[in-house]
């Protein structure tokens, strides 16, 4: 019976999660351009980040690294 509750209560609990879709590359790539301005020199995928480097129109290369689950800056 107790193992029972446990499986309805893992069930209940992962159903109820949030079920997030991967920022895809683009996405991660138009987010760090607003935030940093001027064009983006490449984007590469690093675990659950996203890595986006950028060159301001002053010639600074910037790196933003973008959530890969939520697509906001970390």
């Amino acid at each position: 019976m107790k193992l029972l509750v446990h499986v309805v209560c893992a069930l209940v609990v992962g159903t109820s999660l949030p079920a997030f879709a991967d920022v895809s590359r683009d996405d991660a790539a138009a987010t760090a351009q607003r935030i940093g301005g001027g064009r983006v020199l490449s984007v590469e995928r690093s675990g659950a980040t996203w890595r986006v480097k950028i060159v301001t129109a002053q010639g600074e290369v910037r790196i933003v690294l973008i959530d890969a689950a939520t697509g906001r800056p970390v």
